[in-house]
């Protein structure tokens, strides 16, 4: 009987003389190319490789840099979508051969649950849904809103199903999904990096509000990060609640920054579960750069969650 010993020797030995067992060399390259700290560990020449997920990315998190440079750099490194910049930008980024991913609607602090916005907020997402209808993005993103004084959490739920009702008949209409996202209320270190306050602030919770909702066109936005946060157990929460999963962000746990190992995510192990569990549509980088090159930051994350 091969002792555990041996094995490692052996192992070791076939390791580097460059030999693999069979089966397993793409985890082992897969984990190296993963490893290092900061941006040594990134290859400057990486091109995604392989289709299990749809990349694109959040523009604002990339402020100040140009938009249309950023999008340049992103389509060389492969991804095929933007998300999260001035409407403005649009056109440049069809030119430029880009999909709009997602179009942002009323933003995440005036939300439904207040009824006071509710009149600001049902005009904005039907704004947003033809916004998207005009630049063939399949996607309008929306938000439960902040906490308020004297509020009952239960009546609030009803005011954000009820207003996103009032809204799906338009969005059905012209073949566009509600995507509600889900926020963390920890980390109050960053106006971005958390929201204290915000209602949708658990996972569980979002996606009874979808359930509730009822429609194939409104979906739960997955922030692998804000989920990581609030919840934990990401692959696991993913996988139970795949069906009602429309669009997915990632970054870095904690600090919102890169998907290296300073942060608690394992992305690749995340991404192979996404895709295993069926999902094979846009993941977006919403992390906020800390290296000195934010596209190399970029063009890593990408190599991390290449599945």
């Amino acid at each position: 009987m091969l002792n555990r010993r041996h094995f490692l020797a052996g192992t070791g030995a076939a390791l580097s003389s460059g030999l693999l067992l069979p089966g397993a060399a793409p985890a082992i390259a897969k984990e190296a190319a993963v490893g290092g700290v900061g941006p040594e560990s990134a290859d400057p020449r990486y091109r995604i490789r392989n289709h299990g997920i749809r990349h694109t990315l959040m523009g604002w998190c990339w402020k100040p840099m140009d938009m249309v440079e950023l999008a340049r750099h992103a389509k060389e490194i492969g991804l095929v979508g933007i998300e999260g910049i001035d409407r403005k930008y649009y056109p440049a980024m069809k030119e430029l051969g880009l999909e709009i991913s997602l179009v942002g609607s009323h933003g995440f602090a005036n939300g439904p649950c207040n009824p006071k916005f509710r009149d600001e907020v049902v005009a904005k997402l039907n704004e947003a849904v033809d916004v998207a209808a005009d630049v063939g993005c399949k996607k309008v993103i929306t938000f439960t809103g902040m906490r308020f004084e004297g509020m009952d959490p239960e009546r609030a739920a009803r005011e954000c199903v009820e207003v996103w009702k009032s809204v799906l008949g338009h969005a059905e209409s012209k073949g566009i999904t509600l995507v509600l996202e889900h926020l963390n209320s920890r980390d109050s270190t960053h106006p971005m990096k958390g929201h204290p306050g915000y209602f949708g602030d658990d996972v569980e919770f979002c996606v009874d509000l979808v359930k509730r909702v009822g429609s194939a066109n409104f979906k739960l936005l997955f922030d692998i990060y804000h989920v990581s946060i609030m919840n934990g157990d990401v692959i696991r929460r993913f996988r139970q609640h795949r069906e009602f999963i429309g669009h997915v962000h990632t970054a870095g746990n904690p600090g919102r920054c890169e998907l290296d190992d300073l942060q608690e995510i394992n992305y690749p192990a995340v991404m192979r579960a996404v895709v295993e569990a069926g999902y094979h549509d846009f993941v977006a980088h919403e992390f906020i750069p800390t290296w000195k090159d934010p596209v190399l930051a970029l063009r890593h994350a990408a190599m991390v969650c290449d599945v």
